[in-house]
């Protein structure tokens, strides 16, 4: 090998042995093997020779070239299991550390409150009954003692199913969860002490109606129930909901087809401020009353054996006025901001005898 040639292999070996890193490794290789690297100029050279300096030349440089790649390549290698074992070292983890601290979801203020409601009337010795979110119109209105001219069984307020072909029975998205009251007097024996949470649904939208929304919806069947049952319960009830033992709750008379007589249900409830049990206003929170005679009789209940009372609440509405939550839309955007305020951690359950 000629002096050039030796002088640039030795060059060559030193900046390799002296390369720290990859970097500097990858500078090495151009400076010698790139286009305008030391080797590459020489192997350019080799056109203006004659033909036998050409061979002989050729030849040398050809061997250096394979000579020198091997040399740069176990090199690279070199370096980059040091790169990786010295990545390795610094991300090690000690496992002995504690956990580092992780952001914690929290439960839906809907989910929630159902959670207290079952808590609450749980402790009374009511159990949660269930139903489908699709109900026939007989479940959802006629047994309930709603006539066909109803403003509610209108396409305005109910979304209807297509019907199948051939089929006679209409279907609707439950508009309350009133069904599920008639599934359970159909298919259990009294007495019968149930509540009846889930999603409705009603064409409706606007900052206090949604087209889809919760209920908690009450039934108690039995013999010789009264008023005062009803009254003493949903009575109970709001005073622990809302955490106020001397909650005003007041009974005012209204019509709902289902029951007779019928009641609306109003807290004590400032208009100027907003606060619960304050002021002397009246806000109505959910609608009650003994269950009408043709209901018991639509599912095979005498009414001269059986009575009782039924009342449902919008599970929104008694959120928001418990949390001052001015919007219901708010309720399904999926703000995570909005969620880490008003959820409550998964960890904390709705215990009774925390004072709900």
């Amino acid at each position: 090998m000629s002096d050039d040639l030796e002088t640039l292999k030795q060059d060559t070996l030193k900046a390799l042995a002296a390369a720290p890193d990859l970097r500097a490794w990858d500078e090495v290789r151009v400076a010698t093997m790139g286009k305008s690297g030391r080797l590459t100029g020489l192997l350019k050279e080799l056109g203006r020779m004659s033909p036998e300096e050409r061979k002989v030349r050729g030849s040398a440089l050809n061997r250096l070239r394979d000579e020198l790649s091997r040399e740069i390549a176990a090199r690279g290698e070199a370096l980059e299991a040091e790169a990786l074992n010295a990545r390795l070292a610094a991300e090690r983890v000690d496992v002995t550390l504690p956990a580092a601290p992780q952001a914690e979801g929290t439960l839906h203020p809907i989910t929630r409150t159902i959670e207290e409601m079952t808590a609450i009337f749980g402790a009374m010795g009511f159990k949660v009954a269930e139903g489908p979110d699709i109900e026939t119109d007989w479940h959802n209105f006629a047994a309930l003692n709603t006539p066909s001219h109803h403003p509610a069984r209108t396409d305005q307020d109910t979304f209807y199913l297509p019907q199948e072909e051939g089929g006679t029975v209409e279907r609707v998205l439950r508009t309350q969860t009133s069904g599920v009251q008639i599934r359970t007097m159909l298919a259990h024996e009294p007495p019968i002490r149930i509540i009846a949470p889930g999603r409705t649904y009603r064409a409706d939208h606007d900052a206090t109606h949604s087209p889809m929304f919760h209920q908690c919806e009450g039934l108690v069947i039995d013999r010789d129930i009264t008023l005062g049952h009803l009254k003493g319960c949903l009575s109970d009830f709001l005073r622990a909901f809302f955490a106020q033992p001397d909650l005003p709750v007041r009974f005012r008379a209204s019509y709902f087809p289902f029951t007779e007589p019928s009641m609306e249900v109003d807290i004590g409830w400032s208009r100027r401020t907003g606060q619960i049990g304050g002021g002397g206003d009246w806000l109505e929170v959910l609608g009650s009353g003994m269950v009408h005679p043709r209901v018991l009789a639509n599912c095979g209940l005498d009414p001269r054996e059986w009575q009782g009372f039924a009342f449902g609440m919008g599970i929104e509405r008694l959120t928001m006025l418990r949390h001052g939550i001015p919007d219901l839309r708010s309720f399904y955007d999926s703000d995570v901001r909005w969620l880490r305020h008003y959820g409550t951690s998964p960890l904390s359950p709705a215990l009774l005898h925390e004072g709900l």
